[in-house]
């Protein structure tokens, strides 16, 4: 979510690029802000949902918001790995419990011996 800061600037030097499918709006400056090796660049920004973190950003827009892409990637061209986001569920109930973890009841998977212990004097 936007301060009154940052709409204040969007409106007054952003121009709307375009949305992505979960309503985060992507902006870019209407006059270039720093040259970079030679060249001019123009600033880039997005303006989250409520409660979103920077992890958010899809894998289609996150490239033109780091200056990888010249245009966002369209849907179609989206590769297999580039899956749809998914929040940290780290700390919730739903967060990845490994085996034998004390989450999950504290059982091990019982040794197979194929392990031997390092000591000094070997």
């Amino acid at each position: 979510m936007a301060t009154l800061g940052t709409l204040l600037h969007t409106r007054l030097h952003g121009r709307f690029v375009g949305k992505d499918n979960d309503g985060r709006a992507y902006y870019e400056s209407r006059r270039p802000t720093r040259k970079t090796g030679g060249g001019e660049r123009y600033e880039r920004w997005v303006i989250y949902k409520k409660g979103e973190d920077a992890s958010a950003v899809p894998p289609e827009w996150w490239g033109w918001l780091h200056y990888m892409e010249d245009q966002p990637i369209p849907m179609e061209a989206r590769k297999p790995w580039q899956l749809p986001y998914e929040p940290n569920k780290t700390g919730t109930a739903e967060a990845y419990r490994p085996p034998g973890s004390a989450y999950k009841g504290g059982h091990r998977p019982s040794a197979t011996g194929d392990y031997d212990a390092w000591t000094p004097e070997s």
